[in-house]
């Protein structure tokens, strides 16, 4: 059976899936584009370029119901764990009558944490969901059977936007509808700077505010906070960076305190969800002795819920929840544009002439096979530049139009991974944290 699903909202994507196989991913923030697109009709012809034959079965991920579609066709919704969240029918897809299959937002993350996951069939596990809305713990029974166990706190990604918004000079909390899709992963890299754990009196009234138990939080409700100390401080200031620490750790804290006190230990944990790229967090799971094992897709943000819901609509047709994947199912790199040769240098990539240049201090641009799915750069698609200087880092930055506080990512041999970083179990896919070694003797 092949299935192709797309997700309609930001992260967009195309996902084909053949008998229980990820035959692509194709994602709109991929190539030249911005960072959380939604898809295009380009990505449509890349997407059909890719199909050969016509698919058996059409998929289309929940979304909220203001973005229902102009054809009046009935569509999953953005919430909602259980079965009632599946819609079924027939459409007309190039020349033929296919099936169609609508399931929630929800219910695509939780389904492709499930279905690229090691756990066989029928392995009960718990699933934690955490993302700019969502933040919940899941039981999975034997029967694929997902029960919500309790929204632990609501909007957990919007709260940490929320928290880099005030200190941000560029953002105005008084004017904004909502927080911006990327500040949430910003605070994250800015809480890797945090050298106290203690809170001022000022800091508890803010973290207090931000976390209170409420559905929905907007910036228009954070108005008062513009009287404090943190408002537009900027980024670059230490007192804040110690801030951002403090309250990452609460928002974490409350999370595992719950499955401290609520969950069976010893059981799977499966974590989706566009926290799921904390890495912080996600080696605090691993560590935290709870669970029998931890695992995170590398499309665990919303560029993984088109796979999800594929996996749900083979699960509903088939009875097979689980996805043979490789990590480079993206597209593959076209050079079909006209070049001016004049401009360039050609030469063979070798491995001595790449360590050549790298050793001349050059940053490199690389393109090898198909693309990484997800958003992490894993050798596919990739900038690299000897780590020897601090300067490339901030070099690094500039290319990337990013601030210099964003984090870049090592790479080493994986005999020499536990010399380096310590690392005590794989990480393939750079989601988990490890502590550098700068002193051990080569």
């Amino acid at each position: 059976m092949k299935i192709l699903s797309y997700n309609p909202g930001h992260d967009g994507a195309f996902a084909c899936i053949e008998d229980g196989r990820l035959v692509f991913s194709i994602e709109a923030e991929k190539g030249s584009k911005y960072r959380h697109s939604s898809l295009s009709v380009p990505d449509v012809f890349d997407a059909l370029a890719e199909l050969h034959t016509v698919p058996d079965v059409l998929c289309k991920g929940g979304w909220w119901p203001g973005d229902a579609p102009r054809d009046g066709e009935a569509t999953a919704e953005y919430h909602g764990s259980d079965h009632n969240q599946i819609i079924v029918g027939k459409r007309p897809f190039l020349g033929r009558t296919v099936d169609f299959f609508s399931s929630s937002h929800e219910r695509s993350h939780l389904l492709c944490a499930f279905g690229m996951s090691d756990l066989p069939k029928g392995t009960p596990c718990y699933a934690l969901l955490w993302e700019g809305i969502l933040g919940a713990f899941y039981e999975i029974d034997a029967e694929l059977r997902i029960t919500k166990i309790a929204d632990v706190m609501q909007e957990p990604g919007h709260r940490y936007a929320m928290l880099y918004a005030l200190a941000d000079p560029s953002f105005d909390l008084r004017t904004a509808g909502f927080s911006r899709l990327s500040d949430a992963g910003k605070l994250m890299a800015l809480a890797s700077f945090s050298k106290r754990s203690q809170a001022t009196e000022e800091e508890e009234m803010i973290a207090d505010f931000l976390l209170q138990d409420c559905k929905h939080l907007r910036p228009q409700d954070c108005e008062f906070l513009t009287n404090s100390s943190y408002c537009n401080v900027g980024l670059e200031d230490d007192e804040f960076r110690n801030f951002a620490g403090i309250f990452s750790n609460r928002i974490f804290d409350r999370f595992s305190q719950f499955a401290d006190k609520n969950l069976k230990r010893g059981m799977p944990l499966l974590i989706s969800g566009g926290c799921g790229l904390n890495c912080d967090w996600n080696t605090k799971w691993r560590e935290s002795g709870l669970f029998s094992e931890v695992f995170v897709p590398p499309v665990a943000n919303d560029s993984g819920s088109a796979i999800g819901t594929a996996i749900d609509a083979q699960f509903y047709f088939t009875g097979n929840p689980k996805l043979t994947w490789d990590v480079y199912s993206g597209p593959a790199f076209l050079d079909n544009e006209p070049v001016d040769g004049t401009l360039f240098d050609q030469q063979e990539a070798t491995p001595e002439l790449v360590a050549e240049m790298l050793a001349a201090d050059l940053i490199l641009g690389w393109a090898s096979g198909r693309c990484e799915i997800g958003p992490r750069a894993l050798g596919n698609r990739s900038i690299l530049a000897a780590p020897f200087k601090a300067s490339t880092r901030q070099r690094l930055n500039v290319i990337k139009q990013r601030e210099q506080f964003r984090p870049i990512a090592p790479v080493c041999l994986e005999e020499d991974a536990a010399k380096w970083f310590g690392c005590s179990a794989p990480s393939p896919f750079m989601l988990y944290t490890y502590h550098t070694s700068t002193d051990v003797l080569a």
